[in-house]
């Protein structure tokens, strides 16, 4: 049986989600109220989640955090964005954080959502 190569997508979300499972095995008390927050949050309310994610999806390019770049643009697919909106909110988060924002969104969040795309073809 051939084994199939892991995207460099998928490897960082399988990295985050194997490095969120030990800290909660760790701190469990505090991943617990982390989790509760972070679900409240993004809960749908006078906003979307999909407005939700493209929100979180531009702070954490601003803020040059790469697990969160895409995990949150895996959230806008999850949600329903289309590759229009996601590059719309890079480019609002480009506005604001400048070259180093806009450089993490030509290629990481990019790169991430052609792979996540593929993956569900």
């Amino acid at each position: 049986m051939e084994e199939q190569k892991m995207t460099f997508t998928e490897a960082y979300l399988q990295e985050y989600k194997h490095g969120i499972g030990t800290f909660t095995e760790k701190m469990p008390k505090i991943a617990h109220h982390f989790n509760a927050f972070t679900e409240a949050a993004f809960e749908a309310g006078e906003l979307s989640e999909k407005e939700k994610q493209l929100i979180a999806l531009g702070i954490s390019v601003v803020a040059q955090d790469e697990y969160c770049m895409i995990y949150h643009t895996k959230g806008c697919i999850d949600q329903g964005a289309s590759e229009k909106e996601i590059m719309e909110a890079c480019g609002v988060s480009a506005a604001f954080g400048g070259g180093a924002a806009m450089s993490q969104a030509v290629t990481l969040v990019q790169e991430a959502y052609q792979e996540l795309q593929n993956l569900q073809h």
